[in-house]
């Protein structure tokens, strides 16, 4: 039997960047895309908003997930199916169904992703101990957030190359596609290789649920829940709205009260200079975590979070169009998400503990999910209803009962703390 806590410097960094290559693919260039290929706004906010939706139901199928087989089978699977859809999306794009037909291949990206989420956040949990846990969630946290920037940086570069080489934005776009298929496809080869079969031991096996039904009994009983829940959908209220507009709001031309980016200079300000300062918001906040325990980092996380929100409102209100404002606010955005989502990974971990964690982690992510995709649908529409300076002051205000809310959730102070040696 492979001990807990063997070779997680090897896979955390892998399976989190599998998980969120294609969520970002979905969620944040698939806005992108369509934006380049002509469609409004409300259009972007609303279609894409929808395919939150497998992330939102995803905890109906996830006592499948711990009931049958492992949850190695499961991940290499699903990551597979979205390497498939993801090069069907970019064969698609030329046809002259391509909207039909990449929308339903983004939802069969979508659907994957969720359930690669169940798997791979089910292997964390049972592979790894609490404290280790805590320590390399800033490390899952990066390298997800690493795979976001690709998708929305390196790869949306490529995409601008591609249309300014061709003059042809459908031609561009299916070839980025094809190439995050077959990045997407080399993930998956490596987490065949880099992922240790440990799933067989007899401790493992007694934690999975007894019965379907059981799985979501037990976790609406837990104490608190309700409160908690209210916490995890009001979260990231503000920040979800924001996800939604930034990228048009840096594409649309300065007449509309964008800022007039091509779309290179949008992915290289995203893939280059953010990467760094993400990668040490995300470390630094498990490596605090796991040094103090969550209570006395969780409201600092929580600004960390939402503060970039007033620099898209200043940059709205004032047009400055000029590259160190622009650059200034991504990077604090980057270190404010990647050090601010550190803090709710974790009080999501504990929300799964006990039996059950997998199915449990994927209720409690479910409803993260809903708190993303509820304010998504509308944000497009409320963008146009105010303009961007309205709806930046609007983001803003968002964000506020998150805070009022911190004050009533419970939870140990010291919980992810490194045990004392």
């Amino acid at each position: 039997m492979i001990q807990k806590n063997k070779w997680a410097w090897a896979w955390v960094p892998t399976l989190y960047f599998a998980q969120g290559l294609p969520y970002a693919l979905v969620v944040t260039v698939s806005v992108i895309m369509y934006k380049r290929l002509g469609f409004s706004n409300s259009d972007l906010g609303l279609y894409t908003s929808l395919l939150y939706l497998p992330w939102v139901i995803k905890p109906l199928w996830s006592p499948f997930v711990d009931l049958k087989s492992t949850k190695r089978n499961w991940f290499l699977g699903m990551q597979l199916l979205a390497s498939v859809a993801l090069l069907a999306i970019g064969l698609s794009l030329p046809t002259n169904v391509f909207f039909v037909t990449s929308l339903a291949c983004f939802w069969m990206v979508a659907f994957a992703s969720a359930t690669n989420d169940i798997a791979t956040d089910g292997y964390y949990m049972i592979g790894l101990t609490e404290d280790r846990q805590s320590f390399f969630v800033g490390m899952r946290s990066v390298f997800y957030k690493l795979a976001n920037v690709t998708g929305q940086g390196l790869l949306v570069v490529f995409a601008g190359f591609l249309e300014n080489k061709y003059g042809d934005n459908t031609k561009a776009w299916s070839y980025t596609m094809i190439c995050a298929g077959t990045l997407m496809l080399l993930m998956t080869l490596t987490n065949f290789f880099v992922t240790p079969k440990f799933e067989s031991s007899e401790a493992i096996t007694l934690e999975k649920p007894k019965g379907f039904l059981e799985v979501f009994v037990s976790f609406f009983k837990k104490p608190g829940m309700v409160m908690a829940i209210t916490f995890i959908l009001f979260f990231r209220l503000g920040e979800s709205q924001l996800v939604k507009m930034a990228s048009p709001f840096l594409l649309d031309p300065t007449s509309v009260g964008g800022l007039g980016y091509s779309t290179s200079e949008v992915g290289t300000i995203y893939g280059t200079i953010g990467v760094v300062f993400l990668t040490i918001g995300g470390i630094l906040g498990g490596i605090l975590i796991s040094r103090d325990g969550l209570k006395k980092w969780m409201l600092p996380m929580l600004i960390s979070l939402n503060a970039p929100n007033a620099l898209y409102a200043l940059l709205a209100i004032t047009g400055n169009t000029e590259a160190w404002a622009v650059i200034g606010t991504v990077i604090i955005e980057q270190f404010g998400y990647g050090f601010g989502i550190a803090g709710f990974m974790v009080y999501l971990i504990y929300i799964a503990e006990g039996n059950s964690k997998t199915s449990h982690y994927a209720l409690a992510t479910g409803f993260m999910a809903l708190g993303m995709m509820l304010p998504g649908l509308i944000s497009g529409f409320m963008q146009e209803w105010l303009g961007y300076d309205g709806f930046f002051i609007w983001v803003v205000l968002a964000a506020l009962p998150a805070f009022i809310l911190l004050r009533y959730i419970e939870y140990p102070a010291d919980f992810g703390k490194g045990k004392e040696k």
